[in-house]
């Protein structure tokens, strides 16, 4: 366990990195229907029909037009940011595992530091993103190296013990909800400062890349090591030396820790645990990414009012993080979030008011709030602490091939079936994980106040 001193030194520093990388990440959200139309605008102009985003919306509408439901030209842009996303997620699928053993290997700092330099090149791409290939590689680059939050979650871990997991996990989830109820609102602010003609958006890219870079210098002077790496017995010569942060790997002390021969006693199997996140996954972005259809054909809601449906959201679950759910033990955090999943897909399925849109995103708010940072917590308690960032990169990527399938799966529900059957079977998808969750999850002994050999 950490010396207390240290834990609250390494935690500021996680805290105040991550927000930096989510609000930079967050920027763009709000931007892609605006961005891809001018993007598309900017083919149109050309007169080049062969291009990489003619390519991939003639693919789309071939998709599209296979539907028995008109799918009305709008949703082109829509579809098309989805694409994105789930190609995004896709490549944080591929590269969670390798990023996590690599700091397995090599420490949580120096894969950390790599993930940053990918980061700031994804960042600098978008900046001088003046057509659509250009954005596209950016996206790709930054899927590829996007290892902030899983190593954020590593090194919480390294410096917690079991009864301090949930508690630093939830602090981890503090940053996405602060991020997500402010990122987005600045990113639009930003875009619409146009600097350069050629990239109307560069204004917000280049503030993206700023604290991007910021966020890199910050980790390279405050960041100590957390993690004594298998390669080594040690912490490197990289690591800071300023305020004895060259002992920081020394201070960590645990009354048991696992060798490459030892393996923790296990609660939950890794594999249940990667598979309820990929369920959950699979179903919770059908429910995020349909909200914007959702509220555009019953309410004509437009990005603004959007965009302040999901700032309440996020101030919601930001407010549930800081208080209740850093409290509760990670499997009954799980449970509430499943639960109340349930509730707002069927909400949503019956809604016709505004006041029953909010009763069903103040769910969503709760089960942002939970599930994943219980999940993750559980996870991280059944990983000895050599195998621990590989564990946590694979339940990540997991969950990403969730993200990246469940726009699409469920879009598809809601253009084939009508808005009301497919929150109908969401909300039944949803029951079948709370199934798994409640009949086959349990508590490690552990964090219930007993001994590891009591367990």
């Amino acid at each position: 366990m950490a010396a207390p001193d240290f834990r609250k030194r390494v935690l500021r520093v996680i805290f105040v990195s991550l927000l930096l990388d989510l609000i930079s990440f967050t920027f763009i959200l709000p931007l892609f229907p605006k961005l891809l139309e001018f993007y598309r605008n900017l083919d149109a102009e050309s007169g080049n029909t062969n291009t990489v985003l003619n390519q991939v919306l003639r693919g789309l509408n071939t998709y599209k037009n296979s539907f028995a439901r008109p799918i009305n030209d709008r949703y082109d842009i829509v579809l098309l940011g989805g694409a994105l996303g789930s190609l995004f997620s896709l490549c944080q699928a591929i590269a969670s595992p390798i990023i996590g053993t690599l700091s397995d290997t090599y420490g949580r700092r120096t894969a950390l530091m790599w993930s940053m330099v990918g980061n700031i090149l994804s960042v600098a791409l978008w900046v001088a993103a003046t057509d659509f290939r250009t954005f596209l590689a950016s996206r790709v680059v930054g899927g590829l190296s996007e290892g902030n939050v899983q190593l954020a979650l590593a090194i919480a871990t390294d410096i917690s013990d079991e009864k301090q997991r949930g508690s630093t996990m939830a602090l981890v989830g503090v940053c996405f909800s602060i991020a997500f109820t402010f990122g987005p609102a600045l990113g639009a602010y930003l875009a619409n400062i146009t600097t350069v003609a050629a990239n109307p958006f560069a204004t917000a890219a280049a503030f993206s890349l700023f604290l991007i870079v910021t966020e890199t210098l910050y980790l390279y002077f405050s960041l100590p090591e957390t993690h004594v790496s298998s390669s080594s017995s040690k912490p490197t010569d990289s690591t800071p030396t300023t305020n004895g942060h060259a002992k920081s790997a020394a201070n960590i002390k645990s009354p048991r820790t696992p060798t490459t021969k030892e393996q923790p006693h296990r609660t939950n199997s890794h594999f249940l645990l990667n598979f309820t996140h990929f369920a959950f996954i699979l179903f919770f972005s059908g429910i995020e990414f349909s909200l914007p259809f959702l509220t555009y054909n019953l309410f004509q809601y437009d990005s603004r009012r959007n965009g302040s449906l999901l700032g309440f959201i996020g101030l919601i679950a930001s407010l549930l993080q800081g208080s209740l759910v850093r409290r509760l033990p990670p499997l009954l955090n799980v449970r509430i979030g499943v639960l109340s999943c349930c509730v707002a897909f069927f909400l949503l399925s019956q809604i016709t008011s505004r006041a029953g849109l909010y009763a069903a995103a103040t769910g969503l708010a709760v089960t942002s709030s939970t599930v994943v940072t219980g999940l993750t917590s559980l996870s991280s308690l059944e990983a000895g602490q050599e195998e621990r960032g590989g564990k946590l990169g694979n339940h990540r990527s997991w969950g990403q091939v969730g993200r990246a399938l469940g726009p699409l799966v469920f879009c598809s529900l809601y253009w084939w079936t009508g808005r009301d059957l497919a929150y109908r079977i969401g909300g039944a998808g949803m029951i079948g994980v709370a199934g798994i969750v409640w009949g086959f999850l349990r508590q490690p002994k552990i964090v219930e106040g007993k001994t590891e050999k009591a367990a």
